[in-house]
């Protein structure tokens, strides 16, 4: 099957003539490394388990030498080693909770007896106010606010959007708006929908799918600003490949307000994190989740995760050496099916417990606004909301600029408004759906530990036995779209840090993007295959980070957009701005 049309020679075919034999090139050299990797990886485990220190060894009475201690390490834990203090220290400032001296609120978390709910150590759990939850949603409300609530306003206008009502033949991009929407949110819709929103209900409560939706909808200002943005100060090469993004609107946008420096500083630090966050969040993250869960339903595939990796590696290449255009045909498919195919499983769930529907929604509304709640474990309960939608639909973190910049379009604004859908369908729709799974059918208040997609998929096989099965095709489907948009966001990190580089060694851009594409197939069937949880740990902070530098600039810039807005919507109103027959004409 044909996926699209590309060119991946330099000058004679440095690589290969064709996208699959270069995938397959690329597999059997990375398929090489991965398996001595996990050859190192499998050995000298008879001592220890994962993650454990000198200390620990210590206290369960294998006490060995430290040369032997180090001797026993395996590859992955001697990375976790290394990673740990750092991810530690960026925890410090991420997690921080500026108000934790003042004692105004209870930062414990009750549950549905108004208990506090003790961690397996016996220490109350807490949910601390979060200085990136907090960034995201002050940058929410005031874009909101600013902008004049395009968030309501905007989305009858952008389901014309991505009808195609408003498309041009002759604007510039590589993909229409309905590829771009779909290209970003098969970024988000993920493994975080599923997994996320589980432990989100589990340890918050019911009540925090209220604040889940509310931080769903204030995010979608935010989304509208930063890709109105991406268009407006993206690049669009002589071969009409696009480059923009959060880099791209620092950088120059910045620049025209007389702030360059700052604008070089911020773009470089976000082009930095998002190659980080593509390799580990975007990538090792999707392969080693969604592997875990396959081999529930295959135990014989039980640690041997790179058999996996390489499988999905391969498909993942495939569609990724095709670049923007291929990546946009292929989530355009799979992005509906699979919001569908989970939507429809998740209703038939609830009507399957239709008679619970009085008490759900009264365990929603007692778990926000009860006096109950009010009194005690309010704010838990509203951070946990807040901060599985924030984090879920990755508003304010700038990475979907990066696949809305390449939408054909001379509008800005019209892409910003195609934008404010993915929170909508990430958070207020998908994200919802689980929460209600998980409170109709009872697991909310499950006590047999289970977390995550393990509960998830206990909800789902509450109704009938080979529902978790739908759900494993879900977390499959989620994590290979996953990969290739983050592979793209990946790429546009890396071609703006070092494209112009490779464009003056090798007279062409193509060889550095092959590295990064290389590089990032390796890194799936390292997912795939290991445990290196410190180095998931500092990629997701990597794509927590850019919020701000991303949001910086986007308060700095916001004035304008709101002009562009304002002027956007008179000539909508005024029937400048026309529809266009399907036949293409105006």
């Amino acid at each position: 099957m044909k996926i699209g049309n590309v060119d991946i020679r330099v000058k004679r075919s440095w690589i290969g003539k064709t996208r699959y034999s270069s995938t397959f090139l690329m597999i059997l050299i990375i398929f090489s490394f991965s398996l001595s990797a996990y050859g190192t990886q499998k050995q000298d485990t008879t001592y220890l388990q994962p993650a454990t220190s000198p200390s620990a060894s210590l206290r369960t009475g294998n006490q060995q030498p430290a040369a032997s201690y180090q001797q026993d390490l395996t590859l992955s834990q001697r990375i976790n080693n290394t990673f740990t203090p750092m991810v530690d220290a960026m925890a410090e400032v991420l997690f921080w909770d500026p108000f934790s001296w003042s004692g105004v609120y209870d930062d414990k978390v009750y549950d549905a007896q108004g208990e506090i709910v003790l961690a397996e150590d016996g220490e109350p759990v807490t949910a601390p106010l979060k200085l990136i939850v907090l960034w995201l949603i002050a940058g929410g409300v005031f874009f909101t606010v600013f902008m004049r609530f395009i968030n309501f306003r905007g989305i009858r206008h952008a389901i014309g959007l991505i009808q195609g009502k408003y498309d041009s033949p002759d604007d510039r991009g590589e993909v229409t708006h309905f590829q771009a929407l779909t290209t970003a949110l098969s970024a988000t819709v993920g493994l975080g929908n599923i997994a996320g929103v589980a432990i989100a209900i589990t340890i918050g409560g019911p009540g925090a799918t209220f604040w889940m939706i509310l931080a769903g909808i204030i995010g979608m200002s935010s989304k509208f600003v930063e890709c109105t943005l991406g268009v407006k100060y993206r690049k669009i090469s002589k071969e009409g490949v696009v480059s923009g993004g959060a880099m791209y609107y620092l950088k120059y946008g910045l620049k025209k307000k007389k702030l360059g420096l700052l604008g070089i500083v911020l773009a470089f630090l976000f082009a930095v994190m998002i190659i980080g966050g593509a390799i580990g969040g975007g990538n090792m993250f999707q392969a080693n989740q969604a592997f875990k869960q396959f081999e529930i339903f295959f135990p014989f595939m039980e640690n041997n995760g790179v058999w996996y990796g390489v499988g999905m590696a391969f498909l993942v290449g495939i569609v990724i050496i095709g670049g923007i255009k291929s990546i946009a045909r292929v989530t355009s498919k799979i992005v509906p099916f699979m919001g569908f195919l989970y939507i429809l499983t998740a209703m038939v769930i609830i009507g399957m417990n239709i008679s619970n529907t009085g008490t759900a929604f009264q365990l929603i509304y007692d778990g926000a606004f009860s006096p109950e709640a009010l009194k005690g474990g309010f704010i838990g309960v509203l951070i946990y909301g807040f901060q599985r939608g924030a984090f879920s639909n990755e508003a304010g973190i700038g990475s979907a600029s990066i696949a809305h910049s390449a939408a054909k379009t001379e509008e800005p604004v019209s892409e910003g408004i195609v934008a404010l859908l993915e929170p909508f369908i990430d958070t207020v729709i998908i994200c919802t759906m689980t929460a209600l799974v998980i409170i109709f059918t009872g697991y909310w208040d499950d006590k047999s530990g289970l977390l995550g997609v393990q509960l998830t998929s206990a909800a789902f096989n509450s109704v009938f036995p080979w529902f978790p099965y739908l759900l494993l095709v879900a977390v499959t489907l989620f994590a290979f779209s996953t990969l290739i948009s983050w592979s793209y966001y990946g790429l546009k990190g890396f071609d703006y840090l070092f494209g112009g580089f490779g464009k003056k060694i090798f007279g062409t851009r193509k060889v550095t993007n092959r590295i990064f594409q290389f590089i990032f197939l390796a890194f799936i069937i390292i997912g795939a295959s290991s445990d290196i949880t410190a180095v998931l740990d500092f990629s997701d902070m990597m794509i927590l980070y850019m919020a701000f530098p991303n949001i910086i600039g986007l308060m700095i810039l916001a004035p304008e957009v709101r002009r562009d807005l304002i002027s956007y919507m008179k000539r909508l109103k005024s029937g400048e701005i026309k529809k266009i027959s399907l036949a293409g004409s105006k």
